[in-house]
């Protein structure tokens, strides 16, 4: 079987399957069993070993009961950085690099801010942001010990370690700043939601991780006593739910709230700063 056999048939298998995206799924799952790059499948004219072939097998089976993709590869890109994913937290989005993105343009004046990751998860916030401006400290924060233990993982894969601390805590609760930024991707997913929601995330992402209701609200209530005036904060939110936010925001007293879309045209991250 070549590389591009194998890619038709574990499509047309996914396929059957209902999954959402059986082509590119399928052109995943063979190149990380070939080791090769999805282009390269295209050129390739080597067979498929049978040891290869049972390992993409057991890969394919574990897709085909919905387990996220990136949970199945064990590996994940998120902005510049291809992390360790897997059932300890969720796997990193391109709507949080959205959020990334917002928080690197308020720090790029700053020679050396110090940031605060509320509810760190695989440390995907913290570590972009540490990669992406080489003077930025990061403390890391996460009531997970599974979750902590991920990230820990993370961080020595980037090799970010010197700048980047990750400590065990339940929001900023006992975390002293002075912080430049706080940003978090808090759960915002209502209980009554829950089981609207597909597969992958019901049956494999971290409950707790996803599911919660105004959890931005009490990392806002929070965070100016780490803020210096002028310190921002930066928030992921669900779909919908930026105009709440954003109002909420203003009640409690943040300047300058704005919101930012995601590349889906949904308004995605929250921000304001401390008077």
């Amino acid at each position: 079987m070549s590389p591009l056999d194998a890619v038709h048939e574990v499509a047309r298998e996914l396929d059957e399957a209902g999954l959402p995206s059986p082509r590119v799924d399928a052109e995943l799952l063979v190149a990380d069993v070939l080791g090769l790059s999805r282009s390269e499948l295209y050129a390739s004219d080597r067979a498929v070993g049978d040891v290869e072939l049972a390992r993409l097998r057991a890969l394919v089976a574990r897709r085909r009961a919905r387990e996220p993709l990136a949970y199945v590869l064990g590996e994940w890109g998120f902005r510049r950085l291809v992390l360790a994913v897997d059932r300890r937290a969720l796997v990193p989005r391109p709507e949080t690099e959205v959020v990334v993105e917002r928080c690197l343009e308020h720090l790029r004046e700053l020679e050396a801010p110090r940031v605060l990751d509320v509810g760190t998860g695989s440390g995907a916030i913290a570590l972009a942001i540490a990669d992406e401006h080489p003077g930025a400290r990061v403390l890391a924060v996460d009531h997970s010990e599974d979750a902590l233990a991920l990230a820990r993982e993370n961080l020595a894969r980037t090799g970010l370690a010197d700048r980047v601390e990750l400590r065990a805590s339940d929001l900023l609760a006992g975390v002293e700043g002075p912080f430049d930024l706080v940003v978090s991707n808090p759960p915002y997913v209502s209980p009554e939601e829950y089981p609207d929601l597909q597969p992958e995330i019901r049956l494999y992402e971290p409950y707790e991780a996803v599911v919660g209701e105004h959890v931005w609200e009490q990392i806002a209530r929070a965070a100016p006593d780490v803020l210096p005036p002028g310190g921002r904060l930066v928030l992921e939110c669900g779909d919908g739910q930026a105009a709440e936010v954003a109002e909420g925001l203003a009640a409690l007293g943040y300047d300058g709230v704005l919101c930012t879309s995601d590349l889906a045209g949904r308004d995605r991250a929250v921000e304001g700063h401390r008077p």
